[in-house]
């Protein structure tokens, strides 16, 4: 029963030399049985055999550390395979960044500081005025639409408009409502002849509705941006005024369309 489980476990050969290996080594006890007789040879065969159980254990603890080792590559492979699907999933991120995500150096859509730029007038005809400082007030633009408002818009509202030519617009009347009010926080005695014009305009064109929100026209979208006013863009003021982004204002002819 013992040799067919023997047999079961390896090879015919694998198994020879096992044999051989257990019969030289009873051939050499024997040999060394006369030796082991004599007190001084016997001292040396001692020394040599807790040399030899030295040795063994330096094996095994070579042996486990090696196992430590493999375990530990093992993992730091598993680790390297992660960080390069990080590495994958950043570099898409980075050749696919939707346009109207902020950048560095630009501004931020809600919120939009004009601490440094209200020191000097906005001239939409790139006309150059003497720095004044002025107190400047907060200007606030749109929030984004996120994916999910996206998708819940009614699909007959979106036709063929995308998540990312939707945001594009809310950049662009964040653009014109930033341009708009920063020119109506400057004194209009600073401003040239052509801004004071349009200071003038804006001024004319609040009403009570409108009062204390931030608000713009056709006209401001064609003015400071470059965004065409057409059937397209009706059909993002109706997706933006589903998500609740802004309001229409009517009155003098003209529609307000409110920031929310």
């Amino acid at each position: 029963m013992m040799m067919m489980m023997m047999m079961n476990s390896c090879d015919v050969g694998e198994l020879a030399l096992q044999i051989n290996d257990k019969i030289s080594a009873i051939r050499r006890i024997l040999e060394l049985r006369p030796i082991a007789q004599d007190q001084e040879k016997r001292n040396i065969l001692l020394k040599l055999g807790q040399n030899v159980l030295t040795i063994n254990g330096l094996i095994d603890k070579f042996k486990t550390c090696i196992c430590q080792q493999k375990d530990m590559l093992k993992s730091l492979k598993e680790l390297e395979e992660f960080f390069l699907e990080d590495l994958k999933d950043g570099r898409h991120l980075r050749e696919n960044l939707p346009p109207h995500m902020p950048r560095k150096g630009l501004l931020t859509p809600v919120g939009l500081d004009l601490t440094q730029s209200c020191e000097t007038d906005v001239q939409p005809a790139k006309q150059q005025i003497l720095p004044r400082k002025l107190p400047c007030k907060q200007i606030r633009g749109m929030e984004y639409i996120t994916i999910q408002e996206f998708e819940g818009i009614p699909q007959y509202m979106k036709g063929r408009m995308t998540h990312s030519q939707l945001n594009a617009a809310v950049q662009s009347i964040n653009t014109a409502v930033m341009e708009k009010y920063s020119v109506l926080q400057q004194p209009s005695k600073t401003l040239s002849n052509t801004t004071r014009k349009l200071h003038q305009r804006f001024k004319d064109e609040e009403t009570k509705d409108t009062k204390g929100r931030f608000f713009v026209v056709e006209a401001d979208i064609r003015e400071f941006t470059q965004m065409k006013v057409d059937k397209g863009f009706q059909s993002m003021l109706s997706m933006l005024r589903h998500c609740q982004r802004l309001r229409e204002a009517r009155g003098g002819g003209l529609v307000r369309y409110v920031l929310l």
